[in-house]
């Protein structure tokens, strides 16, 4: 059966599309040129796009949404998420397909949907756009809505190879089009990542890869270095200093003075909405994307709340993007550790670590504090299973910025503190990172609660009150007490050998609990080193590593 756009292929080309953008985002940001060489490109198509792919995730789990739910979802997550210039005009591509996936005769989407969709898409982006020039991505996309409404077939492979084919040839014309583009003798940033977008969609229809370096960049090579792009800027480049962005809940009516208005401001004016047409007409309040350059920010967010009501607002100053400074990084390698209490802290910042509280592992504060250690390379320890998810995506977020962050998934803060205690600032980076990794996986963990209901677990039936040996999620003993249960998890443990026994005292936990552990191992088990420490977890009493 010929692939059609449902919501299986249209979740698998969000997925694709960021995954190309990932590979080639370094490649597009350093050959951004126009309209303002300031290197983010890249970076905004990849973000529009990991937005985009966000926002279906919950409805395309869902086996009722039709395809054009799926579609509404993306596009409204691409809008809401644009980046830049260049997202915004990649909303308005996956606009286009979803308008024309909702407005489908038959029974499935096919390529003529796909061809519709281009045209659609076009057709919105140049709306979208004040000053629309040839050689920009406007121009890659006119040629690739042509090539699919040329194919005449309704084959979704053969419209979407054709699409990504012309799109691949527009884009190498692109650098004579455009002077700016001729001097830095690159071909549109803009233009090469909506290329690598649809051809993400055609390797997922055909049998064909997707496009790998060296992708087409025109007739001087892909780049000239920073210098190339600085020279760009100075000899024919908008010399406004800021990049303004918001969302604005607001009427077309009121948009369209917007838009006038900002056109007094500055250039690259670009106002997009959600199912907003070629003529911009939409009845009722709306949520727009807004974007200009500008030197007066100010007055670019007055008219903004003169039209609506603008929210999430961004302000980018071009001169930050064009200067590196060479002392940003001031160590070379740091780990940074969640833990909780302030015996932990200080212990794991003793053994030189960086630590962010528990109660502050937030994306946002993850990203915040990976940027405070001025570290080029981190190992993040989010000692949390819970956490290892939100680690990742701030990781992810760090790395956009140049820093190269690794996360070292950790059940609880006892392995990541082994870690910790292996880690060798000396050491090559690569051999450190397998000792940590190794160091908290040989960490076997368990700990105590109390029951505070009856209930039948693996072990027998345990009351309200009585102390639970808890070890992968199962009760493995039930003891009378805290004491006792301390003194049988412990022994149960060291079966299976080990030469460090780590206790880790609860908040509110006695402190005689951990002394009488730590008296009876150093009887019973001489050949073992115990330490114990407050940890400050609410969750258990105690908590017990054996490395």
């Amino acid at each position: 059966m010929p692939p059609t756009l449902d919501a299986t292929l249209l979740t698998g080309w969000a997925r694709a599309a960021v995954r190309a953008l990932e590979r080639h985002r370094t490649e597009i940001d350093r050959i951004n040129v126009f309209p303002v060489p300031d290197g983010d490109t890249g970076t905004n198509l990849l973000l529009t796009m990991r937005s985009a792919a966000e926002e279906i995730c919950p409805v395309a789990t869902d086996p009722a949404t039709p395809e054009s739910g799926v579609a509404a979802a993306l596009a409204r997550g691409a809008l809401l998420g644009a980046r830049g210039n260049s997202g915004v005009i990649l909303s308005q591509v996956l606009r286009g397909v979803a308008d024309a996936v909702a407005a489908k005769a038959g029974p499935s989407a096919g390529g003529r949907v796909l061809a519709d969709g281009l045209g659609r898409a076009h057709r919105l982006a140049t709306a979208a756009v004040s000053r629309p020039r040839e050689g920009t991505v406007l121009s890659v996309l006119s040629a690739a809505a042509a090539a699919a409404v040329a194919v005449g077939s309704d084959r979704l492979d053969a419209v979407a190879a054709a699409a990504a084919d012309a799109a691949r040839d527009a884009l190498g014309e692109t650098t004579g089009q455009l002077p700016e583009l001729a001097r830095a003798g690159v071909v549109d940033a803009g233009g090469l990542g909506l290329y690598l977008v649809l051809d993400a969609l055609a390797a997922l229809v055909t049998v064909r890869p997707a496009a790998e370096v060296p992708v087409p960049t025109g007739s001087r090579g892909p780049t000239r270095g920073r210098d190339a792009l600085v020279a760009a800027r100075e000899v024919g480049s908008p010399v406004f200093d800021y990049e303004v962005m918001y969302l604005l809940d607001a009427p077309a009516s009121a948009v369209a003075v917007l838009r006038a208005e900002l056109e007094t401001l500055g250039d690259s004016v670009a106002l997009v909405g959600s199912g907003c047409g070629p003529d911009g007409a939409r009845a009722g309040v709306a949520t727009w994307n807004v974007h200009v350059h500008c030197t007066d920010v100010g007055a670019a967010i007055e008219a903004g709340i003169a039209a609506g009501r603008p929210h999430r607002i961004t302000v980018v100053r071009f001169a930050d993007q064009l200067t590196v400074a060479p002392d940003r990084f001031r160590r070379a390698r740091a780990v940074l550790l969640v833990a909780d209490g302030t015996e932990l802290t200080e212990l794991a910042e003793s053994a030189g670590a960086d630590v962010v509280a528990r109660r502050d592992a937030t994306q946002e504060q993850l990203v915040t504090a990976l940027t405070r250690t001025g570290s080029r390379h981190v190992v993040l320890l989010p000692a949390d299973s819970e956490l290892t998810g939100v680690a990742e995506r701030a990781a992810a977020v760090a790395r956009l910025d140049g820093q190269e962050v690794l996360v070292l998934p950790t059940a609880s803060v006892l392995p990541g503190l082994a870690a910790l205690a292996v880690h060798d600032p000396e050491r090559h980076a690569t051999d450190d990172v397998v000792a940590m990794a190794e160091a908290a996986a040989s960490t076997r963990t368990a700990a105590l609660l109390v029951a505070e209901t009856e209930a039948l677990t693996w072990v027998g039936r345990c009351e309200p009150g009585d102390v639970l040996g808890v070890s992968d999620g199962e009760v493995v003993l039930i003891a009378p007490d805290l004491a006792v249960g301390a003194l049988w998890l412990a022994h149960r443990m060291l079966t299976a050998g080990g030469e460090i026994v780590t206790a880790l005292l609860g908040e509110g936990a006695d402190d005689a609990l951990g002394a009488g552990l730590a008296a009876d191992l150093r009887r019973t088990h001489p050949e073992v080193d115990v330490a114990v420490h407050r940890g400050g977890q609410t969750d258990y009493p105690l908590v017990l590593g054996v490395e």
